[in-house]
């Protein structure tokens, strides 16, 4: 985190010439993490701003060199001279005896009123979502296996539905049920489930357990791992990021987020990469031209200089991001345009329908899409969920920076770089031994079983590393049969390599030998409880007995090394909705 706030202290450094300014961030000295809320002050004047939500701050200077003082309460005051153009971090050491909560309440208040409007904290506690917009899912019934053997559905490592779900649950806000896509939350985790073999781009495994909220049935699990590429051995990237900047982006959990997260990409950057920004709000515009990754400040200054007004001009944008990727397209290289919006597009063409028709045209310039989404109230989910399924992209809500972290940093390239598209799954389930089955989650990415999808149809996409994961629940046959078959099912994977046409197939066959959940691995049953947790937040009639204290206890049995806290913090996720019952 200390690594991470370091980057973020060139925040708002724009030069002017007439105008002395300084910025940078505040930390807590023992945390290390972002201090919100700091009153920042010049000696002597009335200038006063106060740090946003990711600590950071830019404040006018009246002359060039002068004293700030650093206050909040619970926290030691600090003082330090400046001088114009600095960029300063710091870390004020918290006070042993805290304040009454009620005084410093009152404390915070009377401190915000000096803050500069661009920089506080004011419309982070919305409590209104009725304009947002989700595409409607309608729960995967059970298939008789006599009747329909197969289950297809295109692949998906989607991530954005548990993001956005955790951030109704922080403001104790009801979730949504379309909000709920149960495949990407049980693929936002990572799981340790062994890579393919060397000269192998994908791996295809499954586990058969019973299933602990309905006690007749079973489980099954099936895993599709992907190759891990060495950083140094990812092929050059071309990125356009095309940001948002309209005024519905006038937000701090909007445009400051973006600029926050971007600085997190723009850090892990390679000198062979190469990046381009168009900003849009009335009309797109290039406000830097495609640049060496190593030229990291120019970037960063660009990013740092993006202000929120105006309309929103969404098609115009997205057709330049896209001529402006092919003008620098790299064969064998990540050609890739990153939108980043609420997705509330009022001009020009903007239904989710007509984003649809105009990314399935652009995609055929072989330039993928990433979709990050941001901000409540008016966040337009069902649009960039579109967008992202028809540009061969993935897609992602980010909903504070370490989040920003996650997908930038820590699975940079399960991010940016796929290794396999076009991925589709066909499960092929043996009737002698399978009475029923249904697919949990993946609604809207299920294919008709009958074989007449044409190659032509996009499965998923997979990232370098990653893990898709889905689970089906299963009725066993009845008991009382003439004959015995040790098949369960056959699971086939297709899938191309980024700049191939040729089709690839990888088969398993899976035995009818069934374990008890709780013999399982640990991220078979941490899985599990991810799926339950989804079928009860969308009140699922197939829930069976489970409900939060379940999930909560399979989740606490299956947390496993948990590095990076995201099984910890699912909990914390799981006990917030239980509160909220």
């Amino acid at each position: 985190m200390r690594k991470l706030l370091l980057l973020l202290i060139l925040y708002c450094s724009s030069a002017n010439a007439q105008t002395n300014w300084t910025s940078g961030a505040v930390e807590d000295s023992l945390t290390h993490k972002p201090i919100a809320g700091v009153s920042v002050c010049v000696m002597n004047d009335t200038t006063c701003v106060v740090t946003n939500n990711f600590g950071l701050f830019r404040i006018q200077l009246p002359k060039s060199l002068v004293q700030l003082r650093f206050e909040l309460p619970g926290y030691l005051p600090k003082t330090i001279f400046v001088k114009q153009d600095d960029r300063v971090l710091i870390a004020l050491l918290p006070v042993r005896k805290a304040m009454d909560p009620v005084a410093m309440a009152k404390a915070r208040a009377k401190l915000s009123r000096n803050s500069n409007p661009n920089y506080s904290n004011s419309g982070m506690g919305i409590h209104t979502f009725y304009n947002e917009t989700y595409g409607a899912t309608f729960e995967n019934k059970f298939q008789h296996a006599r009747l329909v053997p197969a289950s297809n559905f295109a692949v998906d490592v989607d991530r954005a539905s548990y993001s956005n779900i955790r951030r109704f649950l922080r403001l104790k806000e009801k979730v949504p049920t379309d909000a709920v896509r149960i495949e990407e939350m049980v693929n936002y985790f990572q799981y340790t489930y062994p890579l393919p073999g060397a000269g192998k781009t994908i791996g295809l495994m499954g586990q058969y357990t019973t299933c602990p909220w309905e006690p007749m049935h079973r489980l099954l699990q099936i895993v599709i791992r992907a190759t891990a590429i060495a950083m140094d051995s990812l092929p050059p990237s071309n990125l356009v990021f095309l940001i948002d900047a309209s005024g519905s982006m006038d937000a701090p959990n909007k445009l400051p987020l973006l600029q926050a997260a971007f600085r997190v990409l723009v850090n892990n950057l390679r000198p062979i990469d190469r990046v381009a920004i168009v900003a849009y709000a009335s009309e797109p515009q290039v406000i830097l031209a495609s640049t060496f990754g190593d030229q990291k400040e120019k970037i960063l200054g660009a990013i740092d200089n993006l202000n929120a007004n105006g309309a929103t001009a969404g098609e115009a944008a997205i057709k330049l991001a896209y001529q402006v990727a092919e003008q620098h397209f790299i064969s064998d290289g990540n050609n890739r345009v990153i939108l980043a919006t609420d997705g509330d597009f009022n001009v020009g063409r903007s239904s989710d329908e007509e984003m649809e028709q105009l990314v399935t045209k652009e995609k055929e310039s072989g330039v993928l899409l990433t979709c990050l989404g941001v901000g409540m109230k008016n966040y337009k989910d069902s649009k960039l969920k579109i967008m992202a399924a028809k540009g061969n992209g993935n897609f992602a809500y980010i909903d504070d920076l370490e989040e920003a972290n996650k997908i930038f940093a820590r699975e940079f390239g399960s991010t940016l770089f796929t290794v396999a598209r076009d991925v589709k799954a066909e499960v092929r389930f043996n009737p002698a031994v399978v009475k029923s089955y249904r697919l949990i989650g993946y609604e809207n990415k299920v294919l008709p079983s009958d074989n007449s999808v044409p190659d032509s149809v996009a499965g998923g996409i997979v990232g370098s590393g990653h893990c898709a994961v889905a689970l089906y629940e299963i009725l066993p046959a009845d008991s009382l049969h003439d004959h015995v078959d040790s098949l369960l099912a056959a699971i086939k994977v297709t899938y191309r390599r980024p700049q191939e046409a040729q089709l690839h197939e990888l088969e398993v066959k899976l035995p009818d030998h069934c374990i008890s959940f709780s013999e399982a691995s640990a991220d078979h049953r941490f899985a599990a409880s991810v799926a339950l947790f989804g079928m009860i937040l969308r009140n699922s009639a197939y829930r069976g007995c489970g409900d939060i204290e379940m999930v909560e206890a399979m989740a606490k049995k299956s947390l496993g090394p948990d590095k990076s806290g995201y099984r910890k913090e699912f909990l914390k996720l799981v006990k917030l909705a239980g509160k909220s019952k």
